[in-house]
């Protein structure tokens, strides 16, 4: 078994959960070969036909043979799995393929599930993110027909996570979280609760309900329902920080998380009615969309009418209207490897979404998944699970990048559905372990709780319950 968190670690930086040797030395032959791994057009690019249109290529799926659907996921998935890792983890510091300590890296974002992106600081360490009439509830503001983040007259979100304005669905996610934190705030008033606890008791409320999604929605579609029970019943066996030392591990946001980039199509339909009452589709990044004032894009940092989402298309709420998203593999929908400059942090190429991720194998000196599976005890993927990878003369079959084999480990052990072997494992013990670790978290504070929000079936509260207490739903809609 390997060693796992041996040390002291701080919450405030990032740290490892395994102490191995990474899985290259950062020769320039290696840079070279993950930035010819994650080229545009190269092996990993899924080649989406995007000259047939945003409209064909979600209706259409058949047009897209190496970017195959997801029937069990919906498209709401990928963008909630989002929302969450802007939560707990966001890296500032640290440069693409130069080497660094993840000890020294500081993480600006608090490693709990407690909407860290959402209260910021709260009112008095933010009051900018609050209603000016009246402190506790959050600004939100109209973007034409419906609700929209507040903006700066440059149409910068003012948002405690500036990543949460990346794409239209984001910026909806958030916008959500505004609104029932807001209804909330009213009905802990109607109830009684002393005016200087109503913030508070709004806050923990959303927090734990969010949280009751996490563990018993998001979780069960992307590990399994039987992983999730087991880690929750058994212990972790590798996240395993003392308490109060909880930390964001490199394995985990430099590699295992951004699965997700896996699971985002080329294209949605953000509403049904919002383009002049027709259904406003478009590529989640396309380049033609810049400079405009109404992109046809779906990226954010944007206001106009039709520039809401209609969540039927991306959670089920029973109207036959929810779509797909991609399944866990190695091949990534062609618009992300051309991502605007204003959805990258540091603003600065390469705008290739999986070169990017390639690229922090070397900032972290992770090790490859080879090594993570004989330290966790897991069957390892050889190298002739690997062949594609020979091409590139480094020795990436037998020593692979993790986030590389971690896609090829769902796609060959569990057909994309979901993650498998050391992927699902990490990312199990990783939310679950921070929950645990967290004393503020309703597993610890009151693990008997349950959700109190209205709910449509008595056994179960999900995003969609979430999405109707806070007023986006098709129904308060009337789309």
């Amino acid at each position: 078994m390997a060693q796992t968190t041996p040390e002291a670690t701080n919450p405030r930086f990032f740290g490892r959960i395994f102490r191995l040797p990474p899985f290259a030395q950062p020769s320039q032959r290696v840079l070279e070969a993950l930035r010819e791994l994650g080229r545009p057009g190269g092996l990993m690019d899924a080649r989406d036909p995007l000259h047939e249109g945003p409209i064909r290529l979600i209706t259409n799926p058949e047009l897209s043979p190496n970017n195959v659907d997801n029937p069990f996921h919906t498209a709401g998935t990928t963008f909630l799995g989002q929302f969450i890792d802007h939560d707990f983890t966001f890296d500032l510091n640290s440069r693409l393929g130069v080497p660094t300590e993840p000890e020294t890296s500081p993480n600006t974002r608090v490693p709990t599930l407690s909407l860290d992106s959402v209260y910021g600081g709260g009112p008095g360490a933010n009051p900018e993110l609050f209603d000016p009439g009246d402190r506790v509830k959050f600004r939100v503001e109209s973007g034409g027909v419906f609700e929209d983040l507040p903006r700066r007259s440059d149409r910068v979100a003012i948002i405690a996570d500036p990543r949460n304005d990346e794409n239209m669905m984001i910026a909806g996610l958030q916008v959500a979280f505004l609104l029932a934190h807001n209804r909330a705030v009213d009905e802990a008033r109607a109830r009684g609760v002393p005016s200087n606890q109503v913030y508070n008791e709004a806050k923990r409320l959303v927090t734990w309900h969010y949280q009751w999604i996490i563990v018993n929605e998001f979780l069960p579609q992307i590990i399994g329902f039987g992983l999730t029970q087991d880690i929750l019943r058994h212990g972790r066996r590798h996240y395993r920080p003392a308490p109060g030392q909880h930390f964001m591990p490199v394995e985990f946001q430099g590699a295992v998380y951004r699965f997700g980039h896996s699971m985002v199509r080329p294209s949605y339909r953000a509403n049904l009615a919002g383009d002049n009452g027709n259904p406003f589709f478009g590529f989640i990044f396309d380049p033609a969309g810049q400079g405009q004032s109404g992109p046809v894009d779906l990226r954010g940092r944007a206001r106009a009418r039709r520039r809401f989402i209609g969540w039927q298309t991306f959670f089920d709420f029973g109207d036959g209207q929810v779509r797909p998203n991609k399944r866990i593999d190695t091949r990534i929908s062609t618009a992300l490897f051309n991502l605007p400059l204003q959805t990258i942090a540091t603003g600065d190429p390469p705008t290739a979404l999986p070169q990017r991720n390639l690229l922090r194998y070397v900032t972290w000196s992770l090790p490859s998944g080879q090594a993570i599976a004989r330290a966790m005890g897991i069957p390892v993927l050889g190298a002739d699970s690997f062949p594609e990878l020979r091409q590139f003369n480094v020795g990436f079959d037998a020593s692979t990048p993790l986030w590389y084999y971690i896609l090829k480990e769902a796609q060959v052990l569990g057909d994309g559905l979901t993650l498998s072997g050391i992927g699902a494992r990490i990312v199990g013990e990783v939310f679950i372990g921070l929950l645990q670790l967290d004393p503020t978290s309703y597993l610890v504070a009151q693990p008997t709780w349950r959700p109190t929000f209205p709910r449509r079936a008595a056994d179960r509260f999900t995003m969609v319950d979430l999405l109707t207490y806070a007023r986006v739903d098709p129904a308060s809609r009337r789309q």
